[in-house]
Order: structure tokens, then sequence, then C-alpha cells
């Protein structure tokens, strides 16, 4: 297992917190909600503790670049209201959240880190933040993500740069890195973030939490405020998802996220499934027949199955259908698809940053047209069949998320060999966005100050089979969360 320091060591999930004053921001949203509901606090503390904490470590952060007080609180002593007149009340009553800036909320921008669009405010909310408000959430600011939200760190021209509170010169990973920043140092215990190559996963991985890419078609998402058509790999890849500190905040969350909505043709929801045979097969994935892979990377995977076998799973070593290579498919059908949509987009509105990260990417992948497009549907569809197959026998993978640990800040601008490694390393994610199922990010344990996970993977719409497995995994401990940034007086 990867070496744990005693400055942030081990913990397991805490129950039975207490809550006076202004440590209600270390709570998670389960405990928050629970007492809420009981009356022992009220929502407009809540929320001001997690404000309070904001002002203490956001400075040193940026992980919130849109912050509405006022908004927040009104919005809290309504929902105080709601509770004394007996009114019924959703999961997450009075429970702070956060939303990236790149989906709608009424009345604020949906700027996306560009500043040629600061002003761009919705008129409605984005089926996601719909269905959190509907379970009683409170929005109390708006997380920084990076321009065109096309990259594995997050840094923009409007905003600025995000950092980790674990290790300042350790990206909080991207897109959504400005959520992952904000859930890992308590400003509010769940975060909204969306994932089309590993934008919550990667995050959560760099910040020590747990982070959700559901499956194809779980939660709905709509922008008003978009126009033209999206993009076919889009549609198929790109998802909404929570972060936690919790895997009980994590089923609160996505359950309060998951809502259909007709706003969204892509939504389903799954028919109740029949029970496995028992005990669950897990294939645990510790190398790559084509990379490199770090050894903390490999003793993270393998401690998780030992605490799966702990569990009474039945744990073997053996690799999936051709991970690596489902992986380049995530470019076949992305470059000439969503990123020929964005690039005229980018060489006008967007920052130096990811106009440098992307001219990276098109020196090192191969030059893809329109017919590659068609063709990697195709091989994406053939993926998935073998997935299916695998997953008849081994229900649940544990793998990694990234096969390096999370990068020093500015690795995806430095050149195109350490791009191309990039790319390579961060396979494990893409694989499973080209094909559309759930993966989650799961924290494991400390390497120095850099937090170390896996992430767990299943068939469509068996987010619950992850979510039971990963919570064998928490119960044995996880990187202590919230954390203050060492280099910061909070």
């Amino acid at each position: 297992m990867p070496a744990v320091t005693s400055a942030h060591p081990l913990e397991t999930p805490r129950t039975g917190a207490t809550s006076a004053g202004s440590g209600l921001w270390k709570l998670e949203a389960a405990e928050l909600a629970a007492l809420i509901r009981a009356g022992a606090v009220s929502s407009r503390e809540a929320v001001a503790a997690c404000l309070q904490r904001m002002d203490a470590v956001n400075g040193a952060l940026n992980a919130v670049v849109r912050r509405f007080d006022e908004e927040a609180l009104a919005d809290a002593a309504r929902a105080d209201a709601a509770l004394r007149s007996g009114e019924p009340v959703g999961p997450l009553h009075g429970v702070p959240v956060t939303i990236k800036v790149n989906i709608d909320q009424k009345g604020h921008p949906t700027d996306g880190g560009i500043v040629a669009y600061r002003d761009l405010v919705a008129a409605s909310d984005n089926p996601v933040v719909a269905n959190l408000r509907r379970a009683g959430a409170i929005v109390i600011g708006r997380t920084n993500t990076p321009g065109y939200s096309m990259r594995w760190h997050t840094d923009n021209a409007l905003h600025g740069q995000t950092f980790n509170p674990w290790d300042r010169d350790v990206t909080p990973g991207g897109s959504s890195g400005g959520a992952g920043s904000a859930v890992a140092a308590g400003i509010g215990p769940i975060a909204h973030g969306n994932d089309i190559a590993g934008s919550v996963r990667y995050p959560a991985y760099c910040c020590g939490l747990f982070g959700l890419r559901p499956s194809f078609g779980r939660i709905p998402s709509s922008n008003g405020t978009a126009t033209g058509l999206a993009p076919v790999s889009s549609q198929l890849m790109a998802v909404q998802g929570p972060l936690t500190r919790s895997m009980r905040d994590m089923r609160l969350a996505f359950a309060a996220m998951a809502q259909p909505s007709p706003l969204d043709t892509r939504c389903v929801v799954p028919a109740p499934f029949p029970p496995l045979e028992r005990p669950v097969r897990v294939a645990l994935v510790t190398g790559s027949a084509e990379a490199s892979v770090a050894p903390e990377v490999s003793d993270a995977v393998r401690e998780a199955g030992r605490r799966l076998a702990a569990g009474g799973y039945l744990v073997e070593e053996v690799a999936p259908p051709r991970i690596d290579a489902i992986a380049r498919i995530w470019a076949k059908m992305a470059m000439p698809d969503v990123m020929a949509g964005l690039q005229p987009l980018i060489d006008t509105n967007g920052d130096d940053g990811i106009r440098r990260a992307v001219a990276l990417w098109h020196e090192v992948l191969p030059s893809y047209g329109p017919q590659d497009v068609l063709t990697a549907l195709g091989e994406r569809s053939a993926a998935l069949r073998d997935w299916q197959m695998f997953l008849e026998t081994y229900p649940v993978v544990v793998m990694p998320v990234s096969y390096d640990l999370p990068y020093r800040v500015g690795f995806d601008l430095t050149d195109a060999p350490t791009t191309a490694r990039v790319l390579e390393a961060q396979g494990p994610m893409m694989a499973i966005s080209v094909m559309g199922l759930p993966g989650l990010a799961v924290p494991i344990g400390l390497a120095g100050t850099i937090p170390t996970g896996v992430q767990v993977v299943a068939g469509r719409f068996r987010e619950d089979l992850i979510f039971d497995a990963a919570e064998v995994i928490e119960a044995h401990g996880t990187p202590r969360t919230p954390v203050s940034p060492a280099w910061s007086p909070a």
C-alpha cells in the first residue's frame, strides 16, 4: 500500500458526529441533512458555516469562483421555514452544494472559464441543478474549470488557477478541479462535476475523494444557453456526476441527480437487475500490456483487492479486453467531432493554456477525419460488447484511474513527449468514457502528500455494484478530509 504520512492519516467514515457552531462544515451531507431534519441545526447555520469555511480557505485555493452568500442564505431561510411548517422535504434538504461554472444555473453566468462568456446568464436551471434543488440542496457557489473544460488541470484567463489543498504544486485535476478542491477542503460536502474523459474521476483522484462518472444516460443535462447541435461523441461520452468525501454522500448525491428529465433524450431508468451469484467476482487490473504503470498505482489497486477479498469478494488479477486500445478510440471519435467544433472557438476565445494544451494534442495524435468517427463508432460497439461479455464473469473491475500519480502543475503544457505520456496514462479513464460504463474514483491512501486511489467499474447502469464494492474499500480507511491547505493559516 502507498506510504501514508502522519500529517494526513487514514480514517474510517465518521458516525454520530456532533454539530455545534462553525464545525458544521466538517460534516458529511448525510449528517447535515439528518441534523437539519431533526431540528438540531438549521439550514441557515449549515450554509453559514460552509460560507465561513469558504472565507477561510478559498483565497488559497480559488476553487469557488462565483459565490452568492445572500442568495444561498435566503434559500436556506426558506428551507428552514418549510421544515417548520411541516412541508415535505427532500433527502438533501438544507445541505450546501456547489455547481460547476460550465452548466446553467438560473440567474448566473455559464462562463465555462471563458472571458467572452462572462455575461452569458442562464434563464433556467440545467436539469441536474434542478434535481439537486428538488432534493432540497442549497447552492452556495460555482466552481472553477479550465477554458472549454478540456484540460486535466484547472486554470483559465477569467478566474485563474485552482490549487489542490493537499499540495499546491500538484494539480487538483480537471476539468472539475474547482469541484474537487472545494469538497476536499470542506467548502460544501457535495460538488457537481461533469466528465467526458475523466473530468470528475481525475479531480477526485487528485484530491482524495469519491468521484462518479455514471452510466451514459443516468443523470440528465441540458444547457439552455447552448447553441447549435451537440457533437455525436459528446452525446455518447459526456455525463454529469458528483464528487463527495464519503460513499454515504455519494449514494445520496447520485440518487438526487439521477432523476429523469424530458430535456435530455438520453435519459433512462433501468429496470431492476436479478441478484448476482455470490461471491461476486472482481477483476483486478494492476498493470498494462502497453504502458508503464507507477508502482504506487499498482500498489493501490492491490490494496483495494485485499480489502475486497477481506469483505467476501472473489478477487483475481486478470485483464479485461484491450483497455489501452479502447482508450485510443476516444481521440478517434472526439478529435474530428468535439474538438473540430471547439477549435474555432478556442482560436477566438480561448486562453493561452487551452490553446497550448489542445495544440499539443493535435501534435501527438493522428490526424483523424469524419470517416474515422464512423469507424470509431463501430469499434466502440465491438469494445462494449467484449466488455459486457467479460463483465458477465467479473461483474466488478478495479483498475487505475491513471497509470501515473497526480501530476505536478504545468504537466499538460510542457511538450509533445509529455503530452503523449499523459494521454497514455489517462487511458483507463478514457476507455470507460468510450464505452459509456460507470466508473467511480475511490481514494485509498497517500504517497507522501499526494492522494492515491483506484477506479471501480461495472456494467451499464450497475452503479449499485460499484457503490457496494466502494463501501467495502472505504471501510478500511481513506485519506482524511476535509483538509486545510498547508500553506494557508486556516
